[in-house]
């Protein structure tokens, strides 16, 4: 380089330095005061963002493990369902038995030992958290009962139950079968 060349890259160093300083009327230290501060607020901000985001995570995971634990707790508690509503329609055919055998003394003996063999049933059910679903007289609530028909009746209000065709169970708080039923319509007019 010969030092014209030399000479002209100077000035047109100084030339940009002197354009630099006259945009910023701020001395060189208090600009990088300004941009370490500037560089830790946002440092601090990724730290924070990065902290919430790992807390999210964590709750996020904690609630999947609740939830899981819940469905898991859920299945095992229900998971004789199936066993239980085979169980159900034996426990109807027996009371079935009982109301065909009607008043017959021939058989009063045979319908008192399947009358203890239901008792039984049902008891044993009991144990299990196996319940009735009250029905007979109750007002009619689709979340326990099931309608298969209405009809007028003088004993009961409208939209109380009149007749209960099956009956229906719960297991723990879970309906496991609805209540079949007829329900009232009020008094024939």
């Amino acid at each position: 380089m010969t030092n014209e060349n030399k000479d002209d890259e100077f000035e047109s160093t100084d030339a940009a330095f002197e354009d630099t300083a006259g945009d910023d009327q701020k001395p060189a230290s208090v600009q990088f005061t300004e941009s370490r501060d500037e560089e830790m607020e946002r440092l601090r901000q990724t730290a924070e963002s990065a902290d919430k985001r790992v807390l999210m995570a964590q709750a996020e995971a904690e609630n999947f493990r609740k939830r899981m634990r819940r469905d898991f707790e859920d299945q095992l508690k229900f998971a004789a369902v199936p066993l239980v509503n085979d169980i159900l329609q034996v426990r109807d055919n027996l009371y079935r038995a009982m109301e065909s055998a009607g008043d017959d003394p021939a058989v009063a003996g045979l319908k008192d030992g399947v009358a203890i063999v239901a008792k039984q049933l049902d008891d044993t059910m009991a144990k299990y958290s196996i319940r009735e679903i009250p029905a007979l007289g109750e007002l009619f609530d689709p979340n326990f009962h099931e309608a298969i028909s209405q009809m007028p009746s003088p004993d009961h209000a409208e939209g109380m139950i009149a007749h209960v065709a099956a009956t229906g169970f719960q297991m723990h708080d879970r309906v496991i079968r609805p209540s079949q039923v007829i329900v009232s319509t009020g008094p024939a007019s």
